[in-house]
């Protein structure tokens, strides 16, 4: 047969002919090195050498052909009943249409087309589903992606229109479901997907969609994606879900920046409030913290002396009561230089006999006594 004398001796592939690989040397008997073999030339000297290996004779023999059918046999045989699973694939084996087990990867059985047939999905593969969005190479760029906008737009819970692209990871889990439950992976994965996505952006305000919740959505909607596989049986595992954009959308984008700047303005006027309303807060607290200081402070001063005086008084009384005239006299004693010692006075006695003469100094005392108010009156 012509593919089996292709690993002979002819000239073209190399051997006592001389030949070479076709347009890269002369051929065996001689020829242009730039033109490509005649196939009936390769194939009549293929024949040659093969007679001259079964002992010559006019046609080929009775074991050649019997030999080249046992080999025909065994191939058909061994792709009828082996089949092999590489390292990133799972044998999906059906008898009958109907799935009776899973093979790893490696050579296998198999009861020959139709009792069984085996599918093959790649197991490992990390697939990736677009939503807003169809991108033609890797990644998402400006170049090469073109906007699906009735993916993208989505309403949020407070009656604002966002933009939303986002890219879905995901991977076979169980092949047989994923064979068998769902018809068309792809689209199931984005559909699934873009609902889950609605109905979390749905519940949602624009703002937080736009700055500080757009990682938490993404976690959101894997896990709620996720689940809804599940319940579908689709075999399939959610490994990571990526938000690329969400913006306003191009028509509104204009009024909803003015708004934003508003939203921005309203956020710092009410900082500077807050600081203010915070630091004359904390001046009041802090004046009343020392009120209420000095008013403990006169408490006890007050209680300390009051109970000075209730215990000094105690003292004199049971002096008193052990020596009442003594102590009647020490009292007035201490009176009276109460009373007196902040007076100015002068005393005079009949001490210093006749020859004394008594002076007031008038003009002093009445420095220091302050004067009578007057009433007017008729």
């Amino acid at each position: 047969m012509p593919w089996s004398n292709q690993t002979g001796g002819g000239g073209w592939k190399g051997g006592s002919g001389g030949g070479g690989p076709w347009g890269q040397g002369p051929r065996g008997g001689g020829g242009s090195g730039g033109q490509p073999p005649d196939l009936e030339e390769i194939l009549k000297r293929g024949q040659d050498k093969m007679k001259q290996a079964m002992g010559g004779g006019g046609g080929v023999p009775g074991p050649l052909l019997f030999l080249a059918a046992a080999v025909a046999i065994a191939a058909v045989a061994w792709s009828a009943f082996f089949f092999r699973v590489n390292p990133d694939e799972l044998g999906v084996v059906m008898r009958f249409g109907q799935f009776v087990r899973q093979e790893p990867p490696g050579l296998h059985f198999r009861l020959p087309y139709p009792i069984e047939e085996v599918a093959l999905p790649k197991v490992t593969q990390i697939r990736s589903t677009q939503v807003g969005f169809r991108s033609a190479g890797e990644g998402r760029t400006i170049a090469t992606s073109s906007d699906v906008r009735e993916e993208s737009l989505m309403l949020t819970g407070d009656e604002n229109i966002v933009d939303i692209d986002f890219v879905v990871q995901w991977q076979i889990r169980d092949a047989a479901e994923f064979l068998f439950n769902i018809q068309n992976p792809e689209n199931t994965v984005k559909e699934v997907a873009e609902s889950a996505m609605r109905e979390l952006v749905g519940r949602a305000k624009i703002q937080p969609i736009l700055t500080d919740q757009r990682q938490q959505i993404a976690a959101e909607v894997q896990k709620l994606l996720q689940l809804t596989l599940d319940r579908y049986k689709a075999g399939i595992q959610i490994r990571e879900v990526q938000l690329l954009n969400a913006t306003p959308p191009p028509e509104v984008r204009e009024a909803f920046l003015g708004v934003q700047d508003a939203a921005n303005e309203k956020v710092t006027l009410k900082n500077q409030a807050d600081a203010y309303a915070n630091r004359v807060v904390n001046e009041a607290k802090g004046d009343a913290e020392r009120i209420l200081q000095a008013a403990e402070g006169y408490k006890q001063q007050t209680v300390a002396e009051a109970s000075g005086q209730s215990s000094r008084f105690l003292q004199v009384y049971e002096q008193y009561k052990k020596a009442p005239d003594v102590t009647r006299q020490r009292m007035f004693l201490e009176t009276m230089e109460r009373v007196l010692g902040g007076t100015d006075k002068i005393i005079l006695d009949n001490k210093g006999g006749p020859g004394v003469v008594p002076y007031l100094p008038l003009d002093q005392m009445q420095r220091r006594t302050p004067p009578a108010s007057t009433t007017g009156g008729n």
